[in-house]
C-alpha cells in the first residue's frame, strides 16, 4: 500500500483512538488503581479488540459483524458488568499508597478480556471500518495490505494507550495521603461505573 495511504489511515484512525471514551477513561482509571501494567494490559485487550474486526473486514465480514446483535450485546454487557464490579471495589478499596501497590499484578487476564470483549461490543468498530476502509484500499483487501494496517494500528496505539498510561502513572506516583488516595480511587471507581453505563447505552 501506498506510504502516502498509510499515513492518511493512521491519522484517521489516531483521531478515532485518540477521542475521549469508555475506553481510553478505562485505561487512566485502572493505572490509576493499579499501576501501569494494568492499564497495558486493558489498553493491550483493545488493540486485540480491534485487530480481530481488522481480520473480519478483510474476509468482507464487517457487516456481518455489525448484524450480530445478540452476541455483541452479550459482550458488551459483560463487558460492562465487569466494569461495574472494578469500579465498586475500587470505591470500596483501602486507601493503600501507590508504591504499595506497584507490585500487584492481579486481573490482568480480565483485565486484556474485558478489553477485547468491550471492543468486539462496540458498533462504532464495523461502522468505522466499513466507511473508512472502501476509501483507503478501493480494492479487495490482501494479505499484505491487512498486515500494513495492523502494524499502523499497533503503533498509533502504542502511542495512544502509553500516553494516557504514562499521564495517570506520573499523577498516581505523587498520591501519597491516605484520604487523597481515597478520593482517587472513588473517582476512578465511578468512572468506571460511568463507562459501563456508557457502554451498556450505546
Amino acid at each position: 500500500m501506498p506510504l502516502p495511504t498509510l499515513l492518511a489511515f493512521a491519522a484517521a484512525f489516531f483521531v478515532f483512538a485518540a477521542s475521549p471514551g469508555p475506553d481510553n477513561v478505562t485505561i487512566v482509571a485502572r493505572t490509576l488503581a493499579q499501576g501501569p501494567t494494568a492499564g497495558f494490559a486493558y489498553g493491550a485487550g483493545t488493540v486485540a479488540g480491534i485487530l480481530i474486526f481488522l481480520v473480519l473486514a478483510a474476509f468482507g465480514l464487517s457487516l456481518l459483524a455489525s448484524e450480530m446483535g445478540l452476541l455483541m450485546s452479550v459482550l458488551r454487557y459483560g463487558g460492562a458488568a465487569y466494569l461495574v464490579y472494578m469500579g465498586v471495589k475500587l470505591w470500596t478499596a483501602a486507601p493503600v499508597p501507590a508504591d504499595a501497590t506497584l507490585t500487584r499484578r492481579q486481573g490482568l487476564g480480565a483485565g486484556f478480556l474485558t478489553g477485547i470483549a468491550l471492543n468486539l461490543g462496540n458498533p462504532k468498530m464495523p461502522l468505522f471500518y466499513v466507511a473508512l476502509l472502501p476509501n483507503v484500499v478501493h480494492a479487495e483487501l490482501t494479505g499484505r495490505t491487512v498486515a500494513e494496517l495492523a502494524l499502523v494500528i499497533i503503533l498509533v496505539e502504542i502511542v495512544v494507550v502509553g500516553g494516557h498510561v504514562l499521564a495517570a502513572h506520573r499523577a498516581r506516583r505523587a498520591l501519597s495521603d491516605p484520604r487523597t488516595i481515597r478520593r482517587v480511587n472513588r473517582v476512578a471507581g465511578a468512572t468506571l461505573i460511568g463507562g459501563a453505563a456508557v457502554v451498556a447505552a450505546r
